[in-house]
C-alpha cells in the first residue's frame, strides 16, 4: 500500500534522482535538485547570462541530467538554450498541467517543483 501524505493523497515514488526543476521568473529563477546531493537543494539564480552558467555549473556538480522548467512567459528561452548547449535534457512544462498533478508538493521554498520531474509526473508542453 502506498504511503499516504497528510492530505490523504498517495506518496509518489521517486524514479529519477538526477532530475531537477526550475521555476522561471522575470527577475529570478528558483531551482531545485535532489536533496541527497547537496546541503542546499533549492537555490535562486539571477537572469543574467553569467547567472545561467552558474545554474548549469550547479546542476553539473549535483549530477543532474534532466531539467523540467515551468514558465508562462518568454523568460525560459535563454535558460533552455544554455542548459541544452551544456548537454542537459530540458523539458518545458505547462504550468496548467503542473498545478493539476495529483500529490504534487506545495511551492514552499524547500521543495518548489523538483518532485514533479523526479517522479515523472510532469507533462511536457
Amino acid at each position: 500500500m502506498p504511503k499516504k501524505t497528510t492530505s490523504d493523497r498517495p506518496e509518489l515514488k521517486t524514479v529519477n534522482v538526477s532530475a531537477a526543476a526550475i521555476d522561471i521568473g522575470s527577475k529570478m529563477h528558483m531551482a531545485a535538485v535532489n536533496p541527497a546531493c547537496t546541503d542546499v537543494p533549492v537555490r535562486s539564480f539571477g537572469t543574467f547570462t553569467q547567472d545561467l552558467h552558474d545554474l548549469a555549473d550547479w546542476f553539473t556538480a549535483c549530477g543532474v541530467t534532466s531539467v523540467a522548467m515551468e514558465s508562462t512567459g518568454v523568460y525560459w528561452i535563454p535558460v533552455y538554450e544554455i542548459l541544452e548547449q551544456r548537454g542537459f535534457e530540458v523539458i518545458l512544462v505547462n504550468a496548467r498541467y503542473a498545478k493539476n498533478v495529483p500529490g504534487r508538493t506545495s511551492r514552499s521554498p524547500t521543495r518548489p517543483r523538483q518532485p514533479l520531474k523526479a517522479r515523472d509526473a510532469a507533462r511536457t508542453s
